[in-house]
């Protein structure tokens, strides 16, 4: 087994297991805090001439539901996503609204699009977790149309995004196995810095690239904050393999440590994005 395999691996095993329930038990909490990054999207879609959408990393599918909704008979939005359990809530979903999305349970990375499938692929933090990301946007690239736009959401980095790093920073003390984390590995800031992104979109065949930073207010109710840091992230991940004594601790530990962020009845703070965007360019199309 190569290293590939392996991460692949972890990763399918990742969100196939205790993440990836936890990502579809909390799906409404996650919608709502990241419901501007999915209008950023929709509004990217309205604005050009796409009528056959990919979403990558799709999750439970919310923005490929608001991009269906938008197309309508005119078009159509299909999500990819690795997990299981959150392309069967998706799935689930679209029967019970009857709303035109489809989803396929699949690696991006490896994943055999028919050619020329697609005239835009979005995501909403979604192409973090490839293995080899140039790979896996020449794989994308080969199922896009030419002229086709890529549009994608991604996490600036862990020092800019204080927020997301503040549970683990209080917890480590009673958790020191918590994983460290390494900017170039998969992962929730793999695309903080700009020039990996851009050599990886450069190699892997798209051009025009586009590289912008956005900060985006956030919030959630105070009262979702204990299921936020004991369900998802490090944390929540590490919660579920302690005793009770040890998690009770912990949260009576990291509680406090978002204080900052509590403003009455809301949990608020500033995602720092990046909003990305490269274009299929018949020379491209060319080599592929």
């Amino acid at each position: 087994m190569n290293v590939t395999d392996q991460t692949d691996n972890q990763q399918t095993k990742l969100w196939n297991g205790v993440a990836g329930r936890a990502w579809v038990e909390t799906q409404d909490l996650l919608n709502q805090i990241f419901r501007p990054f999915e209008d950023l999207l929709v509004d990217a879609v309205r604005a050009g001439t796409a009528s056959r959408v990919l979403d990558v990393g799709c999750g439970t599918g919310s923005t490929t539901f608001a991009v269906a909704r938008l197309l309508g008979a005119k078009g159509c939005c299909a999500g990819i996503d690795i997990s299981e359990p959150m392309i069967a809530a998706a799935r689930f979903r679209a029967e019970r609204e009857r709303t035109p999305a489809s989803f396929i349970r699949a690696n991006a990375e490896t994943h055999m699009f028919e050619p020329a499938s697609f005239d835009m692929i979005i995501s909403r933090f979604g192409v973090m977790f490839f293995d080899e990301p140039v790979r896996a946007f020449a794989n994308l690239r080969k199922a896009a149309t030419d002229g086709a736009c890529v549009r994608f959401i991604a996490w600036r980095n862990a020092e800019e995004n204080s927020f997301m790093t503040t549970a683990e920073r209080a917890a480590r003390p009673l958790l020191p196995n918590l994983p460290l984390r390494r900017p170039d590995a998969p992962g929730q800031f793999a695309f903080g810095d700009p020039h990996r992104v851009h050599t990886i979109l450069e190699q892997s065949g798209w051009a025009d690239i586009d590289i912008r930073p956005v900060d985006v207010d956030c919030a959630l109710r105070e009262e979702d904050l204990s299921e936020y840091l004991t369900r998802l992230g490090p944390v929540g991940l590490a919660l579920q393999d302690v005793d009770e004594s040890t998690r009770t601790q912990v949260v009576k530990t990291v509680r406090p440590s978002f204080d900052a962020y509590v403003q009455g009845s809301k949990v608020r703070f500033t995602a720092a994005c990046w909003v990305v965007s490269a274009r299929l360019s018949s020379a491209s199309v060319a080599r592929k």
